[in-house]
């Protein structure tokens, strides 16, 4: 089998089932596990992080979708030369990865045309569910109802635990910080199940763009920055954003020293297993009274 994953959370599921050597491409995203890196990357992105803002990526993102382009491109002789049999993506978020259609559109250039699985969880469940589908079209059922049962034991592990508490704090999950948008899709879930609360999403809708005021009415007692793709350092690049706010050191999150910074990229952003680990950070960071702090300084920090 010749597998190319177009989404990050698809590669680190293809490892964890024991499909790496099956993998001939990637996208410059699938960076975990570190193996993944010495796979051919096929998609790359038209827009640097690491070198623009917060509030230049969101433009130039919104420029292009605006514009019908995509933020991503796929090098056709590096995928022709891949020539997969199973392609697996998603179409769930132009942002996060390629578009579907052009997906298709490159798999038609092929000689024989592959099979396309999309995944596009937007809950806990649904990442698990995922993860049973790609282990059926691969012949590693059995490893794959293995790892869904070691993930499902830990998440039920943090709901039991977290539920002993009367206490349920509101927390503000920070997708993006300029302009400022709540964290959507499974994190609300995620929060809920580690102990807290968050007013500011729904679990299973999308993310979405929360004005300054919607925070300072909220009130929330933990803030946790996750912006999509950064990294706890590159995080921390971004902070004069949020101290420059009126009222900032006034929020009850701030005057308690409750204020966290996590790797997004690694940890919340992606659909794929890690989720669980993001669980379990939040969890921590929630109910400390609980859950002893065991997390590195590269996953997670308190600020």
């Amino acid at each position: 089998m010749r597998i190319c994953s177009l989404l990050p959370s698809a590669t680190e599921i293809a490892f964890a089932l024991g499909l790496g050597d099956s993998l001939v491409g990637v996208s410059h995203e699938c960076d975990y596990p570190p193996e993944a890196r010495q796979v051919t990357v096929v998609v790359r992105s038209n827009v640097d992080p690491h070198r623009t803002t917060s509030n230049e990526i969101d433009k130039l993102v919104t420029e292009k979708l605006k514009a019908n382009k995509s933020i991503y491109k796929i090098d056709l002789n590096l995928f022709q030369e891949a020539n997969p049999d199973l392609i697996l993506t998603q179409g769930l978020c132009d942002v996060c990865a390629l578009d579907y259609d052009q997906v298709v559109q490159a798999a038609q250039s092929l000689a024989q045309q592959p099979k396309i699985i999309s995944l596009n969880p937007v809950t806990l469940s649904d990442v698990l569910r995922d993860i049973s589908h790609v282990g059926k079209i691969t012949g590693k059922t059995k490893e794959a109802e293995l790892f869904v049962a070691g993930l499902s034991q830990r998440i039920e592990i943090v709901k039991q635990r977290s539920a002993s508490s009367d206490l349920r704090p509101k927390v503000a999950c920070l997708e993006w910080l300029d302009p400022m948008y709540s964290a959507g899709h499974w994190v609300p879930e995620m929060v809920d199940i580690a102990g807290g609360i968050d007013c500011l999403a729904k679990a299973g809708q999308v993310s979405k763009k929360i004005t300054w005021n919607m925070i300072q009415e909220y009130q929330p007692e933990i803030i946790i920055l996750m912006p999509c793709g950064f990294t706890v350092e590159r995080t921390l690049e971004e902070l004069d954003l949020l101290y420059q706010r009126p009222g900032w050191n006034e929020l009850p999150a701030i005057k308690e020293g409750r204020l966290f910074a996590v790797n997004g990229h690694a940890y919340f952003n992606r659909s794929g297993p890690r989720l669980v680990d993001g669980l379990e950070i939040l969890a921590q960071i929630i109910h400390p009274e609980i859950f002893s702090w065991n997390t590195t300084p590269d996953a997670a920090r308190r600020l």
